[in-house]
């Protein structure tokens, strides 16, 4: 049965050969489950590493790693059962910097997933319709690198600045240097000093090609923040003492394992259409379209060309529905307030280690479903442990 499903003696490829790169998969891109949290989510919502929305309002970080996980194990699973090819799907790294620093401020949490989900429509549309697709190809190179350029470029200054690296100065909005290195031109802290630390550790690893060198970094970086705790007792960041932790003091957690809270899935509003002005919305949706629609089909075209699935002509076969259940993500992941999921390029790792059907997708899906139940594990994880990422 799983033969004529998956097509595996066709593809070139044997059943443990997928279960391996589904793991593989799974065990490249599992940070995701950490950093969304990171990202999206806030303690409280007067802590520096706070995100609130226009009224004050921050998501769990538990919450928002339960729903990150749930979002990821379903279209990973439908992307594998309906098209068939190894490529997994978790929230965008990017879109969830943009709907957590520009679009939540101006709104509620849960219109701001709205616009996330009302995103995901048009891309679906866009997809079905094969004018995605048409798009895509008449957009010039340079162009298409510009944008994944700047979307890189404003993670990684977000990731700098929560890790503590550089700054915002307190008066940023009469300056035209709106950050600055460290504490008063200082990066002696020890947060700093866990984050940059965890950057070489990761570097390294991934620099080596080792299977898994960024969720092995955040742990490892993890384990060196509970014990600088427990030995220099740090504590948390505030006005009378700024080298504090950003977002969370790692300690050892009182459990490992959870029920998972999955409060967020449905909260979401389509308020922000009457509540902020009309040309600020559709500005905005614009944006998250331009980030999904581009970073998508690059991610894909890439994945397949290294899975050897592009044809003589220069084509993916079954690019429709593999566009279409992408943008399915997007609705998925705003409905859950885990923010647009697409396709990811570590997916690679799976297919250098030979997957090349749906069924490694099946793996992959189960274990981001079996990681909801770790959640408690997630909170641990201090924003200079996973800042590195971004």
């Amino acid at each position: 049965m799983i033969e004529r499903f998956f097509r595996v003696t066709e593809r070139r490829s044997t059943v443990g050969r997928e279960l391996r790169g589904g793991l593989v998969t799974f065990v490249a891109m599992a940070y995701i489950v950490v950093l969304n949290p990171l990202i999206l989510g806030s303690v409280s919502a007067e802590g520096p590493g706070a995100k609130p929305d226009a009224l004050g309002d921050v998501l769990g970080v538990s919450q928002v790693a339960a729903v990150t996980s749930l979002v990821a194990g379903v279209m990973t699973l439908l992307f594998g059962l309906i098209v068939n090819y190894p490529f997994a799907i978790a929230a965008g790294l990017g879109i969830n910097a943009l709907v957590a620093f520009t679009i939540a401020p101006q709104m509620t949490w849960p219109e701001a997933m709205g616009l996330v989900v009302v995103e995901g429509l048009i891309v679906v549309l866009l997809a079905a319709t094969g004018f995605r697709t048409a798009i895509f190809n008449v957009v010039p190179q340079s162009l298409k690198a510009a944008i994944a350029v700047g979307i890189g470029l404003f993670i990684a200054l977000i990731g700098l600045v929560d890790a503590g690296f550089v700054r915002r100065l307190p008066d940023a909005a009469n300056t035209t240097v709106p950050v600055g290195l460290g504490i008063g031109n200082s990066i002696a802290s020890w947060p700093t000093f866990v984050f940059v630390v965890g950057l070489l550790v990761t570097g390294l690893l991934v620099a080596r090609g080792i299977r898994g060198g960024i969720l092995i970094g955040v742990a490892v970086t993890t384990v060196l923040a509970i014990v600088v705790e427990a030995i220099v007792q740090v504590g948390a960041q505030g006005p009378a003492n700024p080298g504090g932790w950003a977002l969370s003091v790692p300690a050892l957690p009182d459990s490992v394992v959870g029920l998972p809270d999955l409060s967020l899935v449905g909260a979401v509003s389509f308020g922000a259409f009457t509540s902020v002005d009309l040309l600020t919305v559709a500005l905005l949706i614009f944006t998250l379209v331009l980030a999904d629609f581009f970073d998508t089909l690059g991610t894909v075209t890439g994945l397949g060309r290294q899975a050897g699935f592009i044809g003589p002509d220069g084509q993916l076969p079954r690019i429709g529905p593999a566009l279409v259940v992408d943008a399915a993500g997007a609705v998925a992941g705003g409905a859950a307030s885990a923010s647009s999921n697409t396709v990811y390029i570590e997916s690679a790792a799976g297919i250098a280690d030979g997957a090349r059907t749906g069924l490694a997708n099946v793996v992959t899906g189960v274990l981001f479903l079996l990681a909801m139940f770790f959640t408690p594990l997630y909170t641990v994880v201090p924003i200079e442990a996973a800042a590195r990422r971004w």
